[in-house]
């Protein structure tokens, strides 16, 4: 059996993880430990007897030293703009002290869960920074072994990695200023989670905390946060009665819908070809965008989804989810072209309804309202420790140029499938220009075509 000398300086680490520093670094005298602590030595692991130590010491002092190790999920969490979504979050928040945890998806390629409220029930798919496809705390291991093993094949060069969760919420916020109503509210909020994905010494970290809070309260009561860190991520809420669009789409091609229904589709489909083109979407599948059937008289809108739909639209619906891999800061051009799959749909062939431009249209050809949507993305986009404002103001480039030819294909007519046939370009903001509230195309900004293309093109 292994003996400690609690009197010998050499039974400790001379540098302990976390910036904590000990009792002799500090200057401070070692004390006795208590027998219970003693025992728990042979028990505790590495890290937690490093926090014991400090801890009992501390306990000690005439003036007692805080530990300040992150903070509470709470201080961060404040909505005063969107009382209902922060009532939510609260909801959710309750449930996890309760022990209603989050559950794991299974399904991707990164660390997402569904989170519920105290009674069981989902409300909401959080999804961590972390645990993003390429993060450090991702718990599925396919998206390492692609990093590792073969970087060139996987993954996408034209987008900022880790970014997905900041994807999310802004797609959410494209959305509410373009008027669309498809994407399911989405904020960037934090959380924690005994089943989130966590590293050895943050649990040991939590582990210390909560044995000092019970054995040693003086001490504990004086932490910030007594449980694991919370993590920031995009929390978006839960639709319900949604079915992948590929299902619908087979079940309408079998048995066509009556000419008012088809309307409704057509139009909420341009609403969803908006989104993704405005946002480049890199991930848009027919199998990561949702689809709401219901003839007239079957039900009501549940009071959540009401919170983000328009009422009016009450027989097919289109949720538009799985945002995470846009606002790319150049287009494809290396491998792949990350093709919109719903440009092969009969839907893509009709040109733009008069609804969807008169919608759009006058939002989108005022370059003030632009430059107001990516000063409030920039606002959004700033928070990430991994900020980069020259790398963001490539994102917006791309993405002014892609509201350009959205422009044009409106004024012309043209269909989805022309118009992602269009050039591609690029609208940088000029050197000493466009500093002023009131900005136009030919002062502020210029025009570029973006002519490299990738190796498998689609179109």
């Amino acid at each position: 059996m292994c003996v400690f000398c609690f009197h010998s300086i050499r039974s400790w680490p001379t540098v302990p993880p976390y910036g904590i520093k000990t009792p002799y670094q500090t200057g401070i005298r070692r004390l006795p430990l208590l027998p219970l602590q003693v025992l728990l030595l042979f028990t505790l692991s590495y890290t937690e007897r490093v926090i014991l130590e400090y801890i009992h010491c501390t306990v000690h002092l005439n003036h007692f030293v805080c530990v300040h190790i992150g903070n509470n999920s709470g201080e961060f969490n404040h909505f005063p703009e969107d009382p209902e979504f922060g009532e939510i979050i609260q909801r959710a928040e309750q449930a996890i002290e309760s022990g209603v945890f989050p559950e794991r998806i299974s399904q991707g390629s990164s660390g997402s869960y569904f989170v519920k409220d105290p009674k069981g029930k989902i409300i909401g798919v959080f999804k961590p920074k972390s645990e993003e496809p390429y993060g450090h705390l991702n718990p599925k291991w396919t998206k390492y072994f692609h990093k590792v093993c073969c970087p060139c094949c996987f993954g996408r060069g034209c987008l900022i990695p880790n970014q997905g969760y900041l994807s999310e919420a802004a797609a959410s916020l494209v959305d509410q200023k373009l008027g669309l109503g498809i994407v399911p509210k989405t904020k960037v909020v934090h959380l924690a989670s005994e089943t989130f994905h966590y590293n050895a010494i943050d649990r040991a970290k939590s582990r210390g905390k909560k044995y000092a809070l019970e054995k040693v309260p003086k001490v504990g009561r004086r932490f910030h946060r007594v449980g694991l860190p919370p993590k920031v991520g995009s929390f978006q809420l839960f639709v319900e009665g949604y079915h992948e669009a590929d299902y619908w789409l087979r079940k309408f091609e079998a048995e066509p819908l009556p000419e008012n229904m088809r309307k409704q589709l057509q139009s909420q489909f341009e609403r969803l070809v908006v989104l993704d083109y405005v946002i480049r979407n890199t991930d848009r599948g027919n199998d990561n965008w949702l689809i709401k059937y219901e003839k007239p008289g079957d039900g009501e809108l549940t009071e959540k989804e009401s919170e983000w739909t328009d009422p009016k639209d009450s027989a097919i619906q289109i949720a538009a989810i799985d945002n995470g891999l846009a606002f790319p800061f150049k287009h494809p051009d290396e491998w792949r072209a990350y093709p919109f799959h719903w440009a092969w749909l009969p839907q893509a062939k009709v040109a733009f309804s008069q609804e969807t431009r008169d919608l759009v249209l006058s939002r989108i050809s005022d370059m003030n309202f632009v430059q107001d949507l990516c000063e409030d993305l920039y606002e959004m986009f700033k928070t990430d420790k991994g900020f980069d404002k020259t790398m963001f103001e490539k994102q917006m480039s791309v993405m002014r140029g892609q509201i350009l030819n959205l422009t044009q294909a409106f004024k012309d007519g043209k269909s989805p499938i022309q118009l992602v046939q269009m050039p591609r370009v690029v609208v940088e903001r000029s050197r000493g220009g466009g500093q002023g509230r009131v900005v136009q195309l030919g002062n502020a900004f210029t025009q570029t075509f973006h002519c490299k293309r990738p190796f498998f093109t689609s179109w």
